[in-house]
């Protein structure tokens, strides 16, 4: 092998030093292979004699004839180099000085290389205008995106309603109607995540499906009567079914265990709900039943223990008095309950434990809807006598509120028939848009009326139902949006600024007539919306493609839902044949309504072919 090559002094010194380098570290095998051969092929830096001749020198020449240096001296030139370079050409990200960096973090960057100009937002907001900004000339690369879609931001002439218009709506389609239970489902609710779907039935079981493909994941049973209302806990880790049986049954949606039987009420349950108020591991769960009775369950949220006692209010100042709905305050503090004798009360959970603060006494027929604001402390009720009211908290617990008069009609309308004007009108359900800006109101004549929320003005009467509506529900996000569905089989998607139809799906079965809709909710995204029948379906609707539901038979079953059960003092419940918990048992069969396998490919994730995992 040729010896010494041509190479430069800084070269040879550079290869002496990392030699010396490697002696500091664990690599010292590695520093006495390099050091031999440096000297083998006389790469080390020569000795000059006084005519100038060169000469090779071994290792520890070199060494002794270089005391001065140490062995960190080449780490320690490594990390001068970096504040120095900083001062002439300042890095991209300043006091970070890496040798492996490239561009603006490159160790041999220059004042050339680094010349271009990098525009804020504000500039790309006033020398542009919202439009894509012209790069200058010394601007060698793209703009930054984020920045650019910030500075159009910034000029204000970007807004929500001309990125997403109404017309977008328009594409929500019916992805699959499944029929999953034996009776009318009155109830359904999403997780907080939008990826499950729960539906309450009168065949007394919760069922908990995919929203993504429609997919039965599990059946919840132990009520012995019809499923009222459902829950979601704000921590998504527990669902709560209330009943006619008037218990209410909690269970883990982790592992579909039951958590609590509560068993505080002597009559049905009318609502049910998860409280927002937070006060250490504490929360509260509401209920309300036919026996007029408020009950607050107070559960710990680090071992999810219920408490078997509930600090209840009983409110019947005479026989046959119902509460029969029920609505948080955005934080929980305050609870608002409507009762068929008129009432209006108020509670407050402010003060370590649940107190009554207000009773109203300004409607003359049962309150039977009410709703809290998305934000504020406002909430507007619904009742029987015709009327609706925006209630807004003032100083010392004072409750003023707003009248709005079903009976109203918009300024040029024609005026009422003979007999229009003898037609009571009743309000059967309310809800605020997703600003709180507007108030709708369902009233028994058909039709839907929105109102402005500060003044009471009446804006629009949306037309199209052909029977009473008990559904509104207003988008997550979108405070045009809101959906309703009624007993005439009708699903209607309105916009709110114009009060016109977006979108009408109606729910027509084969061979059986339309299907009167009983419930329905978007999921958080607003990507999709589920409701449930009176013929025990569900319906799952959304954008995109229907794909992912085509595998799922018409009728989705477990060939264990109606199986009998044992009960034991607790409301707690085994399968009777199988003597076991159901959350125990092995994975059920998926059938037909007819008990039989459904003609259906089994999906490639399924471990065992035939049958259906939770």
């Amino acid at each position: 092998m040729a010896k010494n090559r041509n190479i430069s002094l800084l070269e040879s010194e550079l290869y002496y030093l990392i030699s010396r380098f490697l002696t500091t570290g664990p690599c010292r095998r590695a520093a006495e292979v390099l050091a031999s051969e440096l000297q083998e092929y006389q790469l080390l830096p020569g000795r000059l004699d006084w005519l100038g001749n060169e000469h090779p020198r071994t290792y520890e020449d070199v060494v002794a004839a270089n005391r001065h240096i140490a062995p960190d001296h080449l780490l320690r030139i490594c990390k001068q180099i970096g504040p120095i370079l900083d001062k002439e050409v300042p890095s991209c990200v300043p006091g970070v000085h890496s040798l492996l960096g490239s561009g603006k973090q490159s160790m041999l960057r220059t004042a050339k290389d680094c010349d271009s100009v990098r525009s804020q937002a504000s500039s790309y907001a006033a020398l542009h205008r919202g439009r894509p900004p012209e790069r200058p000339l010394n601007c060698k690369k793209p703009p930054h995106l984020v920045k650019v879609h910030r500075g159009r931001e910034l000029t204000g002439v970007q807004r929500y309603s001309s990125i997403n218009p109404v017309s977008n709506y328009e594409r929500m389609r019916l992805h699959r109607r499944i029929l999953g239970h034996l009776s009318a489902v009155y109830c359904i609710a999403f997780d907080r995540t939008g990826l499950r779907i729960f539906t309450g039935s009168d065949d007394c079981l919760v069922k908990i499906w995919s929203s993504f493909d429609g997919r039965l994941h599990s059946t919840l049973r132990g009520h012995s009567a019809e499923i009222t209302d459902l829950a979601v806990n704000y921590e998504n880790t527990l669902i709560a079914a209330g009943s006619c049986d008037k218990t209410i049954r909690v269970w883990c949606l982790r592992t579909c265990a039951p958590v609590a039987v509560l068993q505080g009420h002597s009559g049905s349950i009318t609502s049910l709900q998860f409280s927002p108020f937070a006060k250490g591991s504490k929360r509260y769960m509401l209920s309300t039943g036919t026996d007029a009775t408020v009950c607050f369950w107070q559960w710990d949220v680090n071992n999810i223990n219920f408490s078997d006692r509930p600090h209840k209010f009983t409110e019947r100042p005479r026989p046959g008095v119902q509460t029969v709905c029920s609505s948080f305050s955005p934080g929980g503090i305050f609870l608002a309950t409507g009762s068929t004798d008129d009432v209006i009360r108020i509670y407050y959970l402010g003060s370590g434990s649940p107190e009554k603060i207000s009773e109203l006494h300004e409607h003359t027929d049962k309150v039977d809807s009410i709703q809290f604001c998305h934000s504020g402390e406002r909430f507007v009720s619904g009742s029987r006598d015709g009327t609706a009211r925006i209630w807004k908290l003032h100083q010392r617990q004072q409750w003023r509120c707003i009248l709005l008069n079903m009976s109203a009609t918009l300024p040029g309308a024609e005026t009422m028939s003979e007999e229009e004007s003898y037609f009571k009108p009743k309000v059967t359900m309310v809800a605020w848009d997703r600003h709180d800006n507007t108030v709708i109101t369902a009233v028994n004549n058909h039709l839907l009326k929105v109102w402005n929320s500060y003044t009471g003005q009446l804006l629009h009467i949306l037309k199209g139902h052909e029977a009473e509506v008990f559904v509104l529900e207003p988008h997550p996000f979108d405070p045009r949006i809101i959906l309703s569905a009624g007993h005439d089989g009708n699903v209607f998607i309105w916009d709110l600024l114009r009060g016109t139809n977006t979108q009408h799906y109606f729910n027509m079965i084969e061979g059986q007539g339309h299907g009167a809709v009983f419930d329905c909710k978007f999921t958080p995204d607003g990507q999709r919306f589920a409701c449930t029948d009176s013929h025990g379906h569900l319906l799952i609707f959304g954008f995109g493609s229907s794909k992912p539901y085509e595998k799922l038979p018409d009728q989705v079953f477990f060939h264990t839902d109606y199986r009998p059960l044992i009960r034991d003092t607790n409301g707690f419940v085994l399968d009777e044949q199988t003597q076991q918990a159901p959350h125990l048992m092995p994975p059920p069969f998926l059938v037909d309504v007819g008990w039989k396998p459904p003609p259906t490919k089994v999906p490639a994730s399924c471990p065992r072919p035939g049958e259906h995992c939770c």
